[in-house]
């Protein structure tokens, strides 16, 4: 295969290439520290608290158009940069320009004190505007969900996303307009569109990014030892905060094969390395009732990097997609050189960080089946923040009924095991009841049979199990048309 040894990518109109990097060196760290941009902040180097937000820009798969999003740079390699466009808080006021709309707004409605955090939100309120020209609260708060502040209270920068459009510069400027076009950027993006695969070496540490899924089998079956990289969402806080050392990272963002979301005759296949952005809509399109969850489901930064193959490949116990996807008989495609082989989501876990896969073999797609009309599908998720927070205990139903009575009973629940699991004395204590309050305060009893949890920092194990009986009742009563207002649309009218 041919291959490439250096890192292009663009940043404020000039294509930057890199060759003697490690490869596990953050975009931040490259930032702050070899160009000396100190707008971006490290506050929690685990992309929980946004201050190192920037946005990287890309052309989309038709490439006519490109998608921009906000990503957490503290846990973002530097070498995934590679065939993108890098934009910072310093991008947005070149040579000492004016300051831009999304900045004027900020200071005009006081939206920042310390100052610490506040260009991490300028850099997520320009993704909003960039993406979405008329939002609403909804949409702000989402936008905003994976940025902290400790001093405004968020009603001053809420206000300034509401009004930086008033603030929007003349002229056709892309940076400055909402809806302005951006022919000369996809221009240049489409100048280091790559057909060859990225091949790095620093110090004895090697970094792939092979082009086609065959070359990542070949590379990955060589290297058995290596660390499959995808959004970096997990793996980057290895590095940050395990101060591991990676010796050899194959990166699969590279391989278009990989990338895309479709929807077949009888599932939806998605690529392990689509983005959770491109896979959400997909999965909420087919299953409604997954929004909520889906919209807690960390940030937009962790999401626009993060991938749905990666969150079920780490295996986390609190991993809060497997419960709803484990309920709908999902199933994962893996490989291993030219062999790939089909297995339920459900058989694929064996204990904690243990799973299925072989040596050189990888997730390759998730294979999501096409909604029954006939089936409620929900998942909840409790947590001590509501936005941006890792679940103390998540679940996922599937419910089937007939004449009132319980024809099929599907719950998984996370936070109770090792592993994310069936509840099968629940749903036992299910099928064929009515289902009313007494069925479901027996399958709350039979939950104490399924699972015996441990108590940690998010919660005891007596809180845990009470809460997923809680969250069993709380299904029971929105199927009975009494959750007409969702957890989540509390305080956020538009």
């Amino acid at each position: 295969m041919s291959k490439s040894a250096a890192i292009r990518f663009v940043l404020d109109g000039e294509i930057i290439e890199i060759s003697d990097v490690d490869p596990t060196r953050t975009v931040l760290q490259y930032l702050r520290e070899d160009l000396r941009r100190t707008g971006s902040k490290e506050g929690c180097a685990e992309g929980d608290c946004g201050a190192c937000t920037v946005v990287v820009a890309e052309v989309d798969r038709d490439g006519d158009d490109l998608t921009v999003r906000a990503i957490n740079s503290c846990i973002q390699f530097l070498p995934t940069l590679d065939g993108k466009e890098l934009i910072t808080v310093e991008s947005l006021t070149p040579n000492g320009a004016d300051l831009h709309p999304i900045q004027k707004a900020m200071v005009e409605e006081h939206g920042s004190q310390c100052g610490f955090c506040t260009p991490g939100f300028v850099m997520s309120l320009f993704a909003l505007y960039k993406t979405n020209e008329n939002p609403g609260r909804q949409e702000i708060d989402d936008a905003l969900a994976g940025n902290l502040c400790r001093c405004t209270g968020y009603r001053s920068i809420i206000a300034a996303a509401n009004a930086m459009y008033a603030k929007t510069a003349q002229g056709d400027d892309w940076l400055t307009r909402p809806d302005a076009a951006a022919p000369e950027r996809v221009a240049k993006l489409k100048e280091l569109r790559r057909d060859d695969s990225l091949e790095l070496e620093y110090h004895g540490r090697r970094f792939y990014a092979p082009a086609s899924v065959s070359e990542l089998a070949s590379i990955y079956q060589q290297n058995p030892d290596a660390t499959i990289l995808a959004g970096g969402t997990d793996v980057g806080l290895w590095v940050t905060k395990q101060h591991r050392n990676l010796e050899t990272i194959i990166y699969t963002g590279g391989v278009s094969e990989m990338c895309g979301v479709r929807v077949l005759k009888s599932h939806i296949e998605i690529g392990a390395a689509a983005s959770l952005t491109d896979a959400i809509p997909v999965i909420v399109e087919q299953y409604p009732g997954l929004d909520e969850m889906f919209r807690r489901f960390a940030s937009p930064p962790i999401r626009n990097a993060g991938t749905l193959g990666g969150n079920i490949a780490n295996g986390s116990p609190i991993g809060d997609s497997m419960p709803a996807l484990m309920v709908i008989d999902t199933l994962l495609v893996l490989r291993c050189g030219d062999v790939e082989r089909e297995i339920p989501l459900g058989d694929f876990y064996h204990d904690y960080q243990v799973n299925d896969l072989q040596a050189g073999e990888f997730v390759v797609a998730i294979r999501i089946p096409l909604a029954d009309d006939s089936a409620i599908v929900r998942s909840q998720k409790w947590s001590k923040r509501f936005d941006q927070d890792i679940s103390a205990v998540c679940t996922g139903y599937h419910l089937v009924l007939q004449g009132g009575e319980v024809a099929s009973f599907r719950m998984a629940c996370g936070g109770l095991a090792t592993t994310v699991k069936r509840a099968s004395n629940a749903e036992e204590a299910l099928l064929g009841k009515v289902w009313n309050e007494d069925s479901i305060e027996d399958a709350c009893t039979a939950l104490g049979n399924d699972f015996s949890p441990i108590g940690d920092m998010r919660a005891s194990a007596n809180i845990r199990l009470h809460a997923c009986q809680n969250l069993l009742r709380r299904f029971f009563f929105e199927t009975q048309g009494d959750g007409v207002e969702t957890v989540y649309s509390y305080g956020r009218q538009r």
